[in-house]
């Protein structure tokens, strides 16, 4: 039985220690055979990106929404027949896998058509002038596949017009005056009666009950360009069978309602009550057949199941997350709006980075942690922690770090010199991107702000003309809706930050963080952490005017 996916996922604008803890907690989720995968909910920075790529990591899958998508419903199985596939074969696949309905396919499984027992009745209960049109159609394989027959004689100049004829009565008399004219004639073992319908113009021969034919009917037949085949069945079921030899090909629909599996399942269940088809084709974004999809399994589809990490907050989570199953949290911020229908365990420490926690369950459960995923894990906690020297920093996060640096086999100082060497942001970027790189939405009090944090090797590298990044941030405050967007350019090696401010609550910004009247951009020494200096100062002014 398939298992349900368990997604695990980081906040919007992912940083190193969002990305990375999603990363180790699915290896530990799988290590007790859950299914997990992990997910980020946007663009990597360049400093995740080169921590994957040194320590042999592929990105994590894009999550754009917490809804459950067509592709992850539990459906039938992908069945497929071709356009050749003769109508009889079509009901015999149909049978095997008891249903009404199949799938037809090309040579590299896209769907091109779908066929349904209800198309049988073009033949069965219409007009014989449908039926007729088809069976003209049809080549002799086709005939032999269906009767279980032998073809005796073949003739690439075969004419049929669709019409069949069967000769029970064999008098000479009788058929003399029987239009058989490029029919498809049935007929039993008298070889008198088979040599006279082919002189007569008869387009095929079908004999039943026979194992040979005679050589003088068969000469007959070359002379008259009457192909032969002997049936495997008896008299009646020949009859009955011989008008399922067409191709469905003939009579398949093309014009198909489908689905595809990007969709999502609740847009496709309204979809559904437009139409009255029992059951759709479901198809991937190349357009091959991935399975079918009724109301039934819409209706049987469970919730998405994700895990929480290095977030709680729904607005710095993945579109529709009131509409999944949140299982658990692991996060070290604050705890603001959370809720939810279901238990969930929620797992919140006073540490510098979410990595931290994560280390600490591996060892909690005993279960190793990998050469690689340590030096990954390690990464995140310098990165969270600038290096330590974020006010946020505890004594768990270093002594988790020697740890994870003992694993990986990493000189800790070193390592964290050549990461933040190697990382260190360009800030001569385009200002959308500083502005989005690592940002933050929060609401306090009824004011919606945004922080970004830039992390520079020194502030010697900031040059900006002025008012650029002030109207870029007003700019992107009116876009996003914010009152208030707050940059901070930070240097560890300086130990401190450059602030830039923007929207129509600046002031409150400014009065939160004053500048320095002697320097033209004020550099507030030892200003390091988003969420235990930036984000309460700004709180206590915001509380004050609210």
């Amino acid at each position: 039985m398939k298992k349900t996916p368990v997604y695990i996922t980081g906040h919007q604008h992912p940083d190193t220690d969002s990305v990375v803890s999603a990363i180790a907690y699915s290896f530990f989720k799988r290590s007790q055979g859950v299914q997990a995968v992990p997910c980020r909910l946007g663009k990597l920075n360049g400093e995740t990106k080169y921590l994957l790529d040194r320590f042999g990591f592929p990105e994590p899958q894009l999550l754009t929404d917490a809804r459950v998508t067509l592709g992850e419903v539990a459906m039938d199985p992908p069945s497929s027949i071709t356009p050749d596939t003769t109508i009889f074969e079509s009901l015999q696949q149909m049978q095997q896998y008891n249903r009404t309905y199949c799938g037809v396919v090309d040579e590299e499984n896209k769907l091109i058509g779908f066929f349904t027992k209800s198309d049988i009745s073009v033949i069965g209960l219409y007009d014989t002038a449908r039926s007729i049109a088809i069976m003209a159609q049809t080549p002799l394989e086709n005939f032999r596949k269906t009767l279980d027959g032998r073809i005796i004689y073949d003739d690439p100049e075969m004419a049929l017009n669709g019409k069949v004829s069967v000769i029970a009565m064999t008098e000479e008399s009788r058929l003399q005056n029987y239009d058989v004219d490029r029919r498809i004639v049935v007929c039993g073992n008298d070889p008198a009666a088979q040599k006279t319908v082919i002189e007569k113009g008869a387009g095929m021969l079908v004999v039943v009950w026979a194992q040979e034919i005679d050589p003088q009917v068969v000469e007959c037949a070359k002379a008259h360009h009457c192909p032969i085949l002997i049936s495997g069945h008896g008299g009646m079921n020949t009859i009955r069978y011989i008008y399922f030899s067409p191709s469905v090909s003939q009579i398949m629909k093309t014009e198909l309602v489908r689905f595809s599996t990007q969709e999502l399942a609740e847009d496709v269940g309204r979809k559904m009550l437009q139409s009255r088809f029992h059951v759709y084709p479901v198809t991937d974004p190349t357009g091959r057949l991935f399975g079918y999809v009724s109301r039934y399994h819409i209706m049987q589809a469970p919730s998405k199941k994700l895990i929480l990490v290095d977030h709680n907050e729904f607005p710095q989570s993945v579109r529709a997350i009131e509409k999944a199953q949140v299982l658990e949290v692991i996060d070290h911020h604050r705890i603001n709006d959370f809720s939810s229908q279901y238990p969930v365990q929620f797992r919140n420490e006073i540490v510098g980075s979410t990595c931290t926690i994560v280390a600490t369950i591996f060892r909690e459960n005993q279960i190793p942690i990998p050469v690689s995923l340590a030096g990954l894990m390690l990464g995140a906690i310098l990165s969270d922690t600038l290096n330590f020297h974020s006010p946020t920093t505890t004594e768990k996060d270093r002594s988790t770090a020697n740890i994870l640096a003992a694993i990986a086999d990493l000189d800790l100082e070193e390592f964290g010199a050549e990461l933040f060497t190697a990382t260190a942001s360009k800030a001569d970027a385009h200002p959308d991107e500083l502005i989005k790189a690592d940002m933050k939405i929060f609401e306090v009090w009824g004011c919606k702000l945004s922080i970004s944090q830039v992390i520079l090797a020194t502030t010697e590298d900031l040059h900006l003309a002025n008012g650029v990044m002030e109207a870029a941030l007003d700019k992107f405050a009116e876009k996003k809706d914010l009152d208030l967007t707050v940059l901070a350019f930070t240097s560890i090696q300086e130990n401190g930050s450059i602030l830039y401010f923007g929207g129509n609550r600046t002031a409150w910004g400014k009065e939160a963080f004053p500048d320095d009247p002697t320097r033209e951009q004020t550099f507030h020494k030892g200003l390091l952490s988003r969420k235990q200096q930036l984000l309460p100062r700004l709180t206590a002014v915001i509380e004050k005017y609210a």
